[in-house]
């Protein structure tokens, strides 16, 4: 039933993501990343908590709420890299043209609902990555309206233009932290199955020996 479960949400996520897609661009691709990564959890929580153990639910909300993130640190490290490579300068214009110029807009507001969703909700991701990724969130949205013409824009904007690598440098950082921590709590919890589950067999064949000694 968990297999089925997991198929079942594995083509809702890539329709998903194929609609946003279609209807945003690229920039779509990360809503979508993002939505599906949210709807997986909130299925996984309601309708497969029942079937699984929560450890092996933890993991796997965990491996799927990394998956946008790590879209996220790709795309920031092509922006970081567009005054040095000129191919970085092409991918990323080339995925602002594909978003109609929201690329920063939709990635903002896509973190900021990646991050809400742990501090209503940490029983699989904890709340401090909430309030990490709700913060970068309101960073890279605020980066994402630098174009318009606005006096309240025009007070932050040099504050981008200033210290633009060094804020580039700070998202990929934190992400790279949260990413990692996740995948490390994964593995610790993968680690200690992997432990029990040697434990328990070695438990049954002490059992059956001193069954087999009795006899």
């Amino acid at each position: 039933m968990s297999k089925v479960f997991d198929i079942f949400m594995a083509g809702i996520i890539s329709g998903i993501v194929a609609y946003t897609t279609t209807q945003l661009g690229v920039g779509g691709t990360v809503i979508g990343a993002v939505l599906g990564s949210i709807l997986y959890q909130m299925m996984s929580h309601f309708l497969k908590e029942p079937l699984g153990k929560f450890q092996t639910q933890k993991i796997e909300s965990g491996m799927v709420y990394v998956l946008p993130l790590l879209l996220i640190v790709g795309i920031e490290i092509i922006y970081l890299m567009v005054p040095i490579h000129s191919k970085s300068e092409q991918i990323f214009y080339f995925l602002e043209g594909a978003t109609d110029w929201n690329l920063f807009r939709f990635i903002g507001i896509g973190l900021i609902v990646m991050g809400i969703y742990p501090i209503l909700q940490s029983e699989f991701i904890k709340k401090q990555y909430g309030y990490f990724l709700s913060a970068l969130g309101i960073v890279v949205l605020l980066r994402g309206f630098l174009d318009w013409d606005s006096p309240l824009i025009s007070i932050y904007s040099k504050i981008y233009v200033q210290f633009d690598s060094f804020i580039s440098l700070m998202i990929i950082f934190v992400l790279s932290y949260v990413i990692i921590s996740i995948l490390n709590e994964a593995l610790i919890l993968i680690r200690r199955n992997n432990a029990k589950d040697t434990n328990n067999e070695k438990s049954e064949n002490k059992n059956k020996n001193q069954d087999i000694d009795e006899e």
